[in-house]
């Protein structure tokens, strides 16, 4: 099984702990939020029903632009053979 090894960057990584902490943010932007928190300094890697989540999320026009960076973030630390 091929492992992934990217890290959240430290730009979303920002954005994320900014969401977390934001009352207003959507349940779905601090699960995403969330994920990408628990993989900016390991090499975690996103679980299959996260990617379902995130995939959607980028398929959507309801998200906004910070929910959807969040998303593309996981995806980005996917595994790559599922």
């Amino acid at each position: 099984m091929a492992k992934n090894t990217k890290q959240s960057s430290a730009k979303v990584s920002k954005l994320a702990a900014k969401t977390l902490s934001d009352s207003n943010s959507s349940k779905i932007s601090k699960s995403l939020a969330a994920s990408v928190v628990s993989q900016s300094s390991t090499k975690r890697e996103t679980g299959k029903e996260m990617e379902t989540k995130a995939s959607e999320v980028l398929k959507s026009d309801k998200y906004s632009e910070d929910t959807k960076t969040l998303a593309a973030s996981v995806l980005s630390q996917s595994n790559k053979s599922r």
